[in-house]
């Protein structure tokens, strides 16, 4: 308010004087004086304008300046920040200041608009997750109730059918809980020292009939040594295990194999690989892998089963030991998922 009322006295107070100088030179003119006093008076009418004119840029652009800093000082709330900054002296560094802040609020637009993209489809692939089972489900029972229960074979067989659709929407619960806990760091792990080979080994145990479907061998490499004492939380580190080879499995090819080796990858690391031979990953899905309910294939994963949380899991539960996952994949030819654990101390 104060420079509102300052820059307005300035301008008056030019005016006025610039009104004076005309009057005077009208005056003179009209009394006949001789040229030399005509020119006088013209000379001081121009010099008038010219600091008027420069008088009030100046006391312009000190205005806009003031300005446009409290604006920016109160969309960016840095008012005690900025008066530790260099001040602004003139137009030009403060268009650039404006066109920083310009490009630093479209660097957030875009990424907000990035994010608000990712909801968009996250959440459309949740409910196509839960739609598929909460059909297949609904179809069973309305069939049943439509008199289907009146045969005990038809009867046995939707309720068998029925029951699977209740786990796999049970199984997205779960998933979608466990990641949830684990982002939001609410997921305590439990660690204990125990041998990685051994847990491997039961996880090949687990799986070896569901890979004997497509003829696929599993195989564990460890250049023969037999104990790998680690430390981390069993429990999820055999969760990791279980999705990294069974994802190994259904996208493998029939008759192909999974290999699962364990070798140093430093002085306090080991490093699992589990490399197949399978259909591989596209370049440009390999950044997406990871995300929750994201299928490179969309059509033949889903007739697979699973949550399709998977490699979210393995994600969140290597993040929360502050471990790293690596990915080396190439369409056609196979995958390699390959993790750090810790060893244990001495």
């Amino acid at each position: 308010m104060k420079n509102n009322k300052t820059f307005n006295l300035v301008l008056l107070l030019l005016l006025f004087v610039l009104f004076i100088g005309l009057m005077l030179l009208f005056y003179l003119t009209s009394l006949g004086t001789d040229r030399l006093v005509l020119l006088g008076g013209i000379v001081i009418v121009l010099i008038i304008f010219i600091l008027y004119y420069f008088f009030l840029n100046y006391w312009m652009e000190r205005y806009v300046r003031r300005k446009v800093s409290l604006i920016l000082q109160e969309i960016e709330g840095e008012q005690g920040k900025s008066t530790s900054k260099t001040v602004v002296t003139d137009i030009e560094s403060l268009t650039r200041e404006v066109e920083r802040f310009a490009r630093d609020k479209q660097s957030e637009i875009d990424a907000l608009n990035i994010l608000e993209n990712y909801r968009k489809e996250f959440m459309g692939n949740v409910a196509h997750e839960l739609r598929t089972p909460l059909f297949t489900v609904q179809g069973y029972i309305l069939t049943l109730m439509e008199g289907a229960k009146n045969d005990p074979e038809i009867l046995t067989k939707y309720l068998e059918g029925a029951a699977k659709g209740v786990e796999r929407l049970t199984r997205i619960v779960n998933d979608l809980d466990l990641i949830s806990r684990l982002e939001s760091g609410q997921q305590i792990l439990d660690k204990s020292v125990f041998n990685l080979r051994k847990m491997i080994e039961n996880v090949i145990d687990l799986l070896e009939m569901k890979a004997s479907k497509k003829n696929i061998s599993l195989n564990i490499e460890t250049f023969g040594k037999k104990n790998f004492w680690v430390y981390a939380d069993a429990e999820k580190t055999e969760q990791v295990l279980i999705n990294l080879i069974d994802n190994s499995i259904k996208y493998g090819k029939k008759k192909g194999t999974t290999e699962i080796t364990i070798e140093d990858f430093s002085k306090e690391k080991y490093l699992v690989r589990i490399t197949d031979n399978g259909v591989g990953i596209a370049k440009e899905n390999l950044n997406r892998v990871f995300e929750r309910f994201y299928r490179v294939d969309k059509t033949g994963s889903r007739k697979e089963g699973g949550s399709g949380l998977g490699l979210s899991i393995v994600k969140y539960v290597l993040e929360a030991h502050n471990e790293k996952i690596f990915i080396d994949s190439q369409l056609g030819i196979g995958s390699e998922f390959s993790f750090t654990i810790q060893k244990k101390t001495d």
